[in-house]
């Protein structure tokens, strides 16, 4: 029965390693064309590229870091050793925080809505 198991969470983990791969193939490419076309068209100033660029990659990246994430949670959930349990810690300490970093920064960059002024 383990070694069910742990076929299915190698299969998912592979799955899942996949997903990360092409999230960062399709986050790269769409900056790649992002940055030609702000050239062709000269919009691309420091604000324009952190704005546009860097905010559309950077999703691409946390989503890809969530994946990446899961497949090695997956992969160590079948019994694992206290190698790689330690090593499992040390990768999700890693991608945790580039991860929270970087949504800090996208946060960051997210326009701060424009209050109403109350009517008395």
């Amino acid at each position: 029965m383990e070694l069910i198991l742990k076929d299915i969470a190698g299969n998912v983990a592979l799955v899942a390693e996949i997903i990360c791969v092409l999230c960062i193939a399709i986050g790269g490419s769409v900056a790649v064309i992002d940055v030609f076309n702000a050239a062709i068209r000269r919009e691309l100033g420091h604000r324009g590229f952190r704005r546009k660029v860097f905010k559309g990659f950077a999703v691409w990246i946390v989503l890809a870091l969530e994946f990446a994430l899961g497949a090695d949670i997956v992969r160590t959930a079948i019994a694992p050793t206290w190698n790689d349990i330690g090593q499992l810690a040390a990768i999700a300490v890693i991608r945790t925080g580039l991860n929270f970093f970087l949504e800090r920064d996208l946060e960051a960059m997210e326009p701060i809505p424009e209050t109403q002024p109350e009517t008395a």
